[in-house]
Parts: structure tokens; sequence; C-alpha cells
């Protein structure tokens, strides 16, 4: 009730006569002098925003969320909003300087298609959404995380996808390309991730019989995470409404064009895990081959001695 209250207290205000007597002569001291008027709306706005932005910024920090989209969001509207406002109060004169300079619209047309472009992505960047501040995305063969994007250019910070970290570089690319390439969006897989990795061994063992014990470790391996894996699946899935993802490690064995065994393992794994899981299967899948590698030789030594006895019988 007070809320409301107070409304009808600043509508009444307005339309009183004084308020319009006031409003008017602001507006013509405006007209008549529009360099100041201006320079002290943009001082205004600026420091408006930037006190805006810093409560934001303030607020997200306090309660441990990512506002960075938010924050994005409302620099380039109250960007728009200020470039508006100076177009109105400078519309006399923009329209004399549009007519006088009506010959040369197809050369200014050619030399700017470029930033025209940009802005004609930008534009689909907010009507169709591909991705927003703090996803991970892929365009023209770079991926990496958005850290900012204005109507020109969309900023990434790199990620190496193969390790799923930071490289440390950024990446400025044209909104142009949003809509001539192909965007693709890694934000689920920002936090678990498809992994898969192989290991070459020569054959000389039989491999198949290594793969039970093995299944048993790599299952070890990533059980302290399964019920997270789990409900993240289920997310995804239900956001993609299909089921391709299956939480258990995966292991196939085949020979490769050189004739040698290769194992190929994926996991379902969250992406900081990623490389560490790598290398700790790895380590357990070799560990388990060359115990087999020696067993095999030795076996194959006592057949040689029994074969050396029989022949000197």
């Amino acid at each position: 009730f007070g809320f409301v209250f107070g409304l009808w207290r600043v509508y009444t205000f307005i339309m009183t006569e004084s308020f319009t007597t006031y409003l008017s002569t602001v507006l013509e001291y405006a007209g008549e002098y529009k360099l100041v008027s201006s320079i002290l709306v943009i001082l205004m706005f600026v420091v408006i925003k930037r006190f805006s932005l810093k409560i934001i910024q303030r607020r997200s920090r306090r309660q441990g969320e990512d506002r960075r989209h938010l924050i994005n969001i409302l620099d380039q509207i109250s960007n728009a909003v200020l470039i508006i406002f100076l177009m109105t109060l400078w519309s006399s004169e923009i329209q004399t300087l549009a007519i006088s300079i009506a010959a040369f619209m197809v050369a200014i047309v050619f030399a700017t298609r470029e930033f025209i472009q940009c802005f004609t992505g930008f534009i689909y960047y907010l009507s169709a959404r591909p991705f927003r501040v703090g996803d991970w995305i892929q365009l023209n063969q770079t991926v990496g995380e958005v850290i900012d994007m204005d109507w020109a250019k969309t900023t990434l910070l790199e990620v190496d996808i193969e390790s799923f970290s930071y490289t440390g570089k950024h990446v400025y690319i044209p909104n142009s390309q949003i809509i001539t390439q192909s965007v693709r969006n890694f934000n689920f897989l920002r936090r678990y991730s498809l992994h898969t990795f192989s290991v070459v061994n020569e054959p000389v063992v039989n491999c198949f019989e290594l793969i039970p014990e093995f299944q048993l470790i790599a299952d070890k391996h990533c059980e302290h995470f399964y019920d997270v894996a789990e409900r993240y699946k289920a997310v995804i899935e239900r956001h993609l409404g299909t089921e391709f993802i299956d939480t258990k490690p995966s292991v196939e064995l085949h020979t490769n064009q050189f004739a040698k065994v290769e194992l190929t393992v994926t996991l379902f794994c969250p992406t900081e895990q990623a490389f560490t899981l790598q290398q700790k299967i790895t380590a357990d899948w070799m560990r388990i081959w060359f115990k087999a590698q020696r067993d095999e030789g030795n076996h194959q030594r006592s057949h040689s001695r029994h074969y050396v006895e029989l022949a000197q019988d």
C-alpha cells in the first residue's frame, strides 16, 4: 500500500502545473544549449551506470552468484538509451547532415559494411541467444569462455578442449561470424564432459582376459562422483530430449592400422578431473598389462625348460 501511495504522490507531482513549467524550461534550455546539455547528460549517465554496476557486482560477490550476463545486458541497454537520447537531441543537425551527404551514402555503406554486419550479428545474438556471458562456445575453430560482448565483437578466454584448461589468451571475434559461422555451445560440458582417450600396446598377451579386472578398477576410480554425474546427466538429457550418456566408464578393445592393440576408454566425469583420471586409469592398465606380460614370459620359459628336459631324456 505504501508503494502504491508513493507512486500516486509522484504522479500527482508530475501532473502539477509547476512541474510542467519546470520541465518545459529544462527542455527549452537543452534545445538551445545542446553541446552543454549533451556533456552534462553523458557525465550523469556514466556516473549512474558505474554506480549501479558496482552495486550489482558487490551483491553478486556477497551472494556468490555469477551476474556477468546481467551486467553485460544492462551495460548494452544503457549505452543504447544514451545513444537514442543524443540522437533525439541532435535530430535536426543529424537530418541536415544526412541530407548533405546523400550523394556519398553508397560509398559510406560500402566502407562500413563490416561494421554493419557486426551490428547485424549482435541483433541476431539478442534475438536468438545461442549463448550468454560465461558459456563455453566454439566460434571459427576457437573454443573459449565468453567473458564480454558488445555490438562489434565477442571476447573469448581461450580454452584448450583437450585438457579443459584455460590457455590465458584472449580472442576477439567479430560478431559477423555469429551469422556466417556455426556456433557450438559447450556450456553443458563445462562441469561434466565426455572424455575419451586411448592406450596402444603390442599384441604380446591376450588383452581381452584383462578387461574384467580393468573394468572394476576404472569403476572404482569414478564411483565417488556417480551420484552427481547421474543428476547432471539427467539435466542434460532432459534439455536435449534424448538419452546418450552412460555415467559408467566404457572400455573398448580393438586393433589399429598398425596391428597394435588399442584400448579406448570413455568417461563422463568432472571436467577438472578428466586429465587426472586419465593418468590414473592409464597407469593401472599398464600395470595390469606388464604383469600379464611377465606371467606370459615366465610361462613360456617354463615350457621351454620342460621341452629341453624331455629332449635330454
